[in-house]
């Protein structure tokens, strides 16, 4: 039985990380929407070429050719056996498109894990994150800070907070996931699909508990 699963977490969850190593444990392609967008984009697909128009115009991608974005990658032989799907879909809506592809093969959604992370706790993972102005290199005020504060260990560079790890950009980022995939949770609740693990745990454990979720589902 092929399985397919819908991964659900904030922003800074760690969902991304997971998706991968889930997909590679089970041999199942992972299916990021952004990376999906950016393969369209690059390859100047018939769907990219649509998505860059409006893209170009400032306006957000409709529905209809994101939707046909993921029909058409769910239909390579690499899917066969499921796939994880992250970052899609993002509304009620996408989700009840995202049945109708799978049911045309007889597949359904077979789980779907919401790792839970508090607002707070994503806050500090987040907002500590500082970067070397030379070479990039990640510090974390709490979880890997240098050695001397706002000094690079590597090369002695200065260490300055991307406008994407200040406070603000993260509350309005966390404002519009509660806004925006609330609706999406009720959905997936009432279908009895939804299980929610505990993101605060270190990574491996959230790993276990992301794998015993999805094997023990037919």
């Amino acid at each position: 039985m092929a399985k397919f699963v819908v991964l659900l977490g904030p922003p800074g969850a760690g969902k991304g990380t997971q998706a991968e190593i889930i997909a590679e444990k089970l041999a199942i392609p992972h299916i990021s929407s952004g990376d999906l967008f950016r393969e369209n984009l690059k390859n100047e697909t018939e769907l990219g070429k649509k998505a860059k128009g409006f893209m170009d115009a400032g306006k957000l991608v409709p529905d209809e050719i994101t939707i046909s974005m993921v029909a058409e990658r769910l239909s390579r032989t690499d899917c066969n056996q499921g796939a994880i799907l992250d970052g899609f879909p993002r509304t009620p809506y996408q989700a009840h498109e995202l049945d109708i592809i799978l049911a045309e093969k007889g597949n359904t959604i077979c789980c779907v894990p919401y790792i839970m992370v508090s607002d707070q706790d994503l806050l500090e993972r987040l907002t500590g994150r500082w970067t070397c102005k030379a070479a990039g290199h990640i510090y974390h005020a709490k979880f890997n800070p240098p050695k001397d504060p706002g000094i690079c260990d590597i090369d002695g560079s200065s260490l300055y907070q991307r406008d994407d790890d200040k406070k603000e950009t993260i509350e309005k980022r966390l404002a519009v996931f509660h806004e925006q995939t609330a609706p999406l949770i009720a959905y997936y609740r009432e279908k009895n699909l939804l299980v929610e693990v505990d993101g605060t745990q270190p990574i491996e454990q959230v790993t276990t508990a992301l794998l015993k979720t999805v094997t023990s589902v037919a």
